[in-house]
């Protein structure tokens, strides 16, 4: 299967969480896909859900005439839909993303950025509305610190290897990947899943017991 053919997140899976697409891993005999709780939003309500566009900075003290070339080149190729993954070895010496990259990423269509890194222009990242799960938040610029080793390649961060395409989905509770080879799987037990909290709800805002419930959805 091409990437072209493959799932894009849409209006059908608006109620899809975190917990439900941890819960769905879980079902196909999958763990390991849950990002660190060091990895959280800047701030509530956040929610992303799209394919991972991977980029891997390490230490670097070089100081070149064009510093963020690289950063330019990675920003630039986000497509539709990606969430901007950005790994650092979990380095928290420099800040990794702020404002104008993220009023570039939005231009470009990206729905988010997940980082084990740190962010700066915090506030006005929030004023963007625009979702980013990191480390932190530090004032500091990358340049002569840190540089772009790789793009599109397998990344490390929050103790998840993520491939360059694999599903994210991220909001308050945290951060979790579904890898390509199991999302349609998994996303067929994610939905019957949100479809199914929606009977038992119900059902237990009307009285039932959690035992009732359990026994005849085994949802909880």
């Amino acid at each position: 299967m091409s990437s072209s053919d493959k799932f894009v997140p849409g209006t059908e899976d608006v109620g899809l969480s975190a917990a439900m697409i941890s819960d769905s891993l879980d079902a196909v005999g999958v763990r390991g896909y849950v990002l660190a709780t060091t990895v959280i939003p800047l701030f509530e309500g956040s929610r992303a859900f799209g394919r991972a566009s991977t980029v891997q900075f390490e230490p670097s003290i070089e100081d070149s005439e064009h510093p963020y070339d690289d950063a330019i080149d990675y920003i630039d190729t986000l497509r539709p839909g990606d969430v901007a993954v950005i790994a650092t070895g979990e380095n928290l010496s420099t800040a990794y993303w702020g404002e104008l990259f993220s009023a570039a990423a939005i231009g470009r269509g990206a729905v988010g950025v997940v980082t084990d890194g740190n962010v700066r222009d915090a506030q006005k990242v929030i004023d963007l509305k625009f979702p980013v799960w990191s480390q932190g938040r530090r004032p500091i610029d990358f340049r002569a610190r840190m540089k772009i080793v790789s793009m599109a390649q397998r990344v490390r961060v929050g103790g998840v290897d993520i491939e360059h395409g694999d599903l994210v989905i991220a909001d308050d509770d945290g951060v979790v990947v579904i890898p390509q080879a199991l999302e349609t799987e998994v996303l067929m037990h994610a939905r019957q899943r949100a479809s199914g909290e929606g009977i038992v709800l119900d059902r237990l805002l009307k009285g039932a017991t959690l035992r009732e419930v359990w026994d005849e959805y085994r949802i909880l």
